[in-house]
């Protein structure tokens, strides 16, 4: 009986695997009647194996046959024998044995003893007959001897033997939709095996086996990822580009059969996805792969058929940038005056956190300030970053000045990194491969953040900082003309903060000729009429500009009287002319630009702008300016008696840790070491092992009530503690609790929670261990990025809890117990005035009280070495004192 079926592939030379059409997975295999080929065996090859196999794989790998079964073997596998018929309509064994690449079988003759089985051997004795004289095939005197390695032990050494080149290949099995078994033929008489992953995909697993013997089942499509290769692939030649290697050692390459590169026709039917590991070894190819995939994406095939798509963002929108606050992150204004805070899609600047990259972040930030600051530029959002605790939603932007991609050229010159998104992640730049590609061309020429030395330090010296520094360099600059420099902050409408990089200096600079209103400096002030307006035209023309300057005098304080240019247009004139200025009229004639002043002012009164929006010509006469109000404040004590006795400090000693900071109050909780430490580190062991047995996982009997003391288990390690419920939300049967010997807290399921009745766990037994404290002396800033700040350096200080420290508790709260503690590395630190509080002060993160309590008033050397301390922060705009002193009035 002749059946039909496809040949899936080919084992020897006299033995082939075929599929039912219609159902590949269906299997049978035929070796060929009365013939043997030589064999293919892992501890060496049989002379000629590879090219009889290679010469019948070329014939019928596949392709539709057509065969008869002539005989059958019962041994375990119940071979079938018999013959094939080509679509051409020649036909196997005839063919192999025509050409020498099959010897009959010594024992042919007693395997089948019909008629047709005769006829065919005596046929099949006669063309091996004709092979032999001819030498053919294994029958020739030379050749056969190709060398196979099974296994490719120094994959590393292949790679740089072989990248990038093309190399011939058979594939010789499936593993799944991305990964191959492939035999690689560098050379024709020396042969490799090894296992080839896909590069630029990733597909569904198949159903496999793990090494516990347990079966993992097959991940959706999966299966349809291995039957699209398998049909493409299998045995079939192909051209194999190696391009890298994975974490695991594998190859990974690009694989091409003669219709183009599988990957691209893998992601087109939804069977895989792009993985970006891959980016940087593909180069360009990675842009035909990320179109392949778009388009499943596009028509929900495969793995996509979910897939919702993106909406759409709109087109270009031309903006200024207006501030630069980092390598990566910058306010844009529209044409409408409207203003918003974006970051570069997939980049960041040099991480603060990372001790060889933090250095590079001023620099990363100049680099962008010279070539983006008050430019126009064409935005395009990406995506959007979610709010998260504290920080506002914030768009993910492509930003473009002259056809130049800022975020590309922060990565070529190596200012800064590419962000790894997770494969499903949409919110991504349109560019993303190239950005992969010039991050690794900056790493391997050592750029910037990848190279091995750190930047030279650019540090500013503040002549502001007194009088006496100001009039030295006020004879220097008072010599030059036009002195090129920056505005690294506005003060207010005519007072700003300079710096002038060939100097290296920092100073105040006021306007001259010139008096405009002032603005409020925090939120209990009010500014003067037009104050405000005058402040933010000056953010918006000046602030992080190049500009010049002209310094004429010296104010009473340190800051520096003169002019300052921008575009090469007076700042001063360009206020006044905007109304948003008046002219002092005795300045501006010692300035040398009086008639220009006067005559921008009457420009303004003409028009009717800013401050004189009710000018009548006909009462225009000269005002003088009222003298500032100079009364000062007090920082008595609370019932105004500054001769209350004061108590001096006690030393009160103790052995803590830090378990926890709490992000909201900045409140710290102690540990406290000693006999009640010891218990509770002895209760916290039996309590695990007690609730590791399944007899004690006895639910709340029911809901909880805030003030229940219960075990709850931590989400982060699994384990059970004692704790307190604080809140709870019946709806949603959830329970905000504190642990109670730690002091953090978290919101848990009712079912993470257990009855805790058991005496000897009891809070009566061992006392809540977590201590509710603050640092001394030490106020901490209003705005909570600020305080979140606070919290991470306190917590990388005591190393998140593990670094014993020394508190001096200086006060103890009769009401709350809260105490107030002066946390030490050692006593001899406290000799030297340091302590983690002068290091929060030092970094802007907290200030001194203005208001001081009875017993802090009493912490004379204290608060004297925290003030000069805070003054040293105040200059440096470290922290919270960025954007200036908040405590001025």
């Amino acid at each position: 009986m002749t059946l039909q079926a496809q040949v899936k592939s080919v084992l020897s030379g006299d033995t082939l695997i075929l599929g039912a059409i219609g159902n590949p997975a269906r299997e049978r295999t035929l070796s060929l009647a009365f013939v043997s080929a030589p064999r293919l065996k892992k501890e060496g090859d049989e002379p000629f194996a590879f090219e009889s196999r290679d010469f019948l794989r070329r014939q019928v790998v596949g392709k539709v046959v057509q065969f008869q079964v002539f005989y059958k073997i019962p041994t375990g596998v119940n071979r079938e024998y018999g013959i094939v018929t080509l679509q051409n309509g020649q036909q196997l064994p005839d063919l192999l044995v025509a050409e020498g690449w099959a010897k009959l079988r010594d024992d042919a003759g007693r395997k089948d003893e019909s008629e047709a089985g005769t006829q065919l051997l005596e046929k099949l004795q006669a063309l091996e007959a004709r092979a032999k004289a001819d030498e053919k095939g294994v029958w020739g005197k030379k050749g056969g001897n190709v060398e196979t390695t099974y296994e490719l032990t120094d994959a590393k050494a292949f790679l740089e033997h072989w990248k990038g080149k093309n190399i011939d290949a058979i594939v010789e099995k499936v593993l799944s939709g991305d990964r191959l078994k492939v035999r690689l033929m560098p050379l024709p008489t020396r042969h490799t095996q090894a296992t080839l992953l896909i590069a630029g995909i990733r597909a569904p697993s198949t159903k496999r086996t793990n090494q516990d013997g347990k079966e993992q089942a097959a991940d959706a499509f999966g299966p349809e990822a291995h039957q699209f290769v398998e049909s493409r692939l299998m045995q079939r030649a192909v051209a194999v580009t190696v391009l890298g290697l994975s974490p695991g050692g594998q190859l990974v390459g690009s694989v091409k059969h003669p219709m183009g590169s599988i990957a691209e026709f893998v992601l087109k039917a939804g069977l895989a996805r792009c993985t970006d590991h891959h980016s940087t070894m593909l180069g360009p190819e990675m842009g035909a792969l990320r179109k392949a995939e778009k388009h499943a994406k596009d028509n929900k095939l495969g793995v996509f058929q979910g897939h919702v798509a993106q909406k759409a963002t709109g087109g270009e929108v031309e903006v200024i940038v207006s501030r630069v606050w980092s390598a990566d992150t910058f306010t844009l204004r529209n044409k409408a005056g409207n203003e918003k805070r974006v970051n570069l899609s997939s980049v960041r600047q040099p991480k603060p956190s990372d001790p060889k990259q933090s250095p590079w972040g001023d620099e990363a930030k100049e680099f962008m300030r010279k070539r983006l600051i008050g430019k126009h530029v064409k935005v395009t959002t990406d995506g959007k970053r979610p709010a998260t605790d504290g920080y506002p939603e914030r768009e993910m932007v492509t930003l473009k000045q002259n056809n130049h991609n800022a975020a590309l050229l922060l990565v070529e010159n190596g200012y800064g990194s590419v962000i790894r998104h997770r494969m499903d992640d949409p919110d991504r730049s349109p560019i993303y491969d190239e950005l992969l590609a010039a991050e690794e061309a900056a790493q391997k020429e050592g750029k910037g953040i990848w190279g091995a030395k750190p930047p030279a330090t650019k540090s500013y010296v503040d002549h502001s900082e007194s009088l006496e520094k100001a009039k030295r360099q006020m004879t220097l600059l008072s010599r030059q003309k036009k002195v090129p420099a920056i505005v690294d902050f506005v003060k207010s409408g005519s007072r700003f903060t300079i710096l002038i990089p060939r100097e290296n200096a920092k100073i105040t600079f006021v306007l001259g000729g010139i008096r405009a209103p002032r603005s409020a400096r925090n939120e209990k002030e009010t500014s003067e009429p037009f104050g405000q307006e005058a402040h933010d035209f000056a953010n918006r023309r000046c602030l992080q500009r190049d500009v010049e300057i002209d310094v004429d005098d010296n104010d009473k304080v340190g800051g520096f009287i003169g002019t300052l240019y921008i575009n090469r247009e007076n700042f001063a004139k360009l206020l006044l002319e905007e109304g948003l200025a008046s002219v002092h009229a005795y300045s501006a004639e010692k300035s040398g630009n009086a008639n220009e002043l006067f005559a921008a002012e009457q420009h303004a009164k003409d028009a009717r702008k800013g401050m004189w929006h009710d000018y009548d010509p006909a009462q225009d006469q000269e005002n003088g300016v009222d003298g500032a109000d100079h009364s000062s404040a007090t920082n008595g004590t609370a019932n105004g008696d500054s001769n209350a006795a004061i108590p001096p400090r006690k030393v009160d000693y103790r052995d803590v840790y830090v378990s926890h900071v709490d992000i909201e109050s900045g409140h710290l909780k102690l540990q406290q070491l000693g006999a009640g430490f010891s218990a509770m580190q002895s209760l916290t062991e039996s309590f695990r092992k007690f609730h590791v047995n399944k007899a004690n996982a006895q639910p709340l009997p029911g809901p909880p009530k805030a003030g229940d003391i219960v075990a709850a288990q931590f989400s982060q390690d699994k384990e059970w503690y004692r704790a307190k419920v604080r809140r709870n939300d019946r709806d949603n049967k959830l329970a905000d609790v504190i642990y109670l010997d730690f002091g953090n807290t978290e919101t848990l399921p009712w079912t993470k929670l257990r009855p805790l009745t058991q005496p000897e766990f009891s809070t009566t037994r061992v006392k809540p261990q977590a201590l509710d404290a603050v640092l001394s002396l030490v106020q901490l800033p209003g705005n909570r990025d600020y305080v979140r700040d606070f919290v991470d350096f306190v917590s990388r200080a005591t190393r998140g809890g593990e670094k014993q420290l020394i508190a001096n508790v200086d006060y103890q709260d009769a009401a709350s117990g809260t105490l107030y503690v002066t946390l030490l590395e050692s006593v001899e630190a406290a000799g030297k005035g340091e302590s983690l509080n002068r290091d929060v002060v030092r970094e802007g993160l907290g200030m001194v009280p203005k208001k001081l309590k009875g017993w802090e008033r009493g912490l004379t050397k204290e608060l004297e070495s925290l003030k000069s301390t805070q003054k040293e922060a105040m200059e440096e705009r470290r922290g919270m004192w960025e954007y200036g002193d908040l405590t001025e009035d």
